[in-house]
């Protein structure tokens, strides 16, 4: 069961690269702390693929980061779960960090909300949106958001932590093909299997949206459902951020 959260301060600024991740984990160490509210960060990244715990412990894993780089990519390691996801300048990073007293009992709960927030707001733009799984879709799961049952377009990730919960993920409005062509070298080295036809975007379907018309569509559906309060990056936030960075870098020879 969620707490009940009536308003959330949106932060639209963005570090891209590294920092960015190193920059969510602090605001979640600061909300489970209490010394920030629930916080909703919507942002364009930079050229970035986030790999998950389960890459990490894989034998290809050091081929898989190298891969990513190799194609202009920097290479991160993830706050939530999952495996190796794509970041890049024609998508949408979004986090939102909630407090919460037991975590663990709201998990379903948040992946549904965030599920269907998405779903309205890319059926706002005339997008046949759907929640599931594609199969063979790049890092799976239940939650993920598809267009037409055939190419996912949103994926996302959980993080609990003591006191706190952080759902973050990625938007993929245009650029498919560069998902797809950074995944194809970083899964074969990480010996996954999986088809790249079932990665795309919104605009493979909507020709003409743009990043800034996708972002405005979902804080629309967010403020349907919550008061917001615009604001910016705390210096702490970036001091720890800073401080964090060397945690989410891989470590790989």
């Amino acid at each position: 069961m969620l707490n009940p959260v009536n308003s959330l301060t949106l932060i639209r600024e963005s570090r891209p690269g590294p920092l960015d991740t190193a920059i969510s984990h602090s605001i979640l160490s600061a909300v489970s702390e209490g010394r920030m509210g629930p916080t909703l960060r919507l942002h364009v990244p930079g050229a970035v693929v986030a790999f998950g715990r389960a890459d990490r412990v894989t034998p290809g894993y050091p081929a898989a980061v190298r891969a990513a780089q190799a194609h202009g990519y920097h290479a991160v390691e993830r706050l939530a779960g999952g495996r190796a996801a794509v970041f890049h300048e024609s998508t949408i990073a979004f986090s939102l960090a909630l407090p919460e007293e037991e975590p663990k009992s709201g998990i379903s709960e948040r992946f549904e909300m965030i599920a269907t927030l998405m779903v309205e707001a890319f059926d706002d733009l005339g997008i046949d949106a759907r929640i599931g799984e594609i199969p063979g879709e790049y890092c799976p799961g239940q939650w993920s958001v598809n267009v037409g049952g055939k190419v996912k377009v949103m994926g996302v990730g959980q993080r609990l932590v003591r006191k706190a919960a952080h759902i973050g993920g990625v938007v993929v409005v245009d650029d498919g093909h560069r998902v797809r062509d950074v995944l194809i070298p970083v899964y074969r080295a990480l010996a996954i299997d999986w088809d790249p036809r079932t990665a795309g975007s919104l605009a493979d379907r909507s020709p003409g949206l743009t990043v800034q018309l996708v972002i405005a569509a979902i804080e629309r559906r967010f403020r349907s459902r919550f008061a917001f309060e615009v604001g910016a990056l705390p210096d702490f936030i970036l001091g720890e951020a800073d401080r964090l960075l060397p945690d989410h870098l891989p470590q790989v020879a």
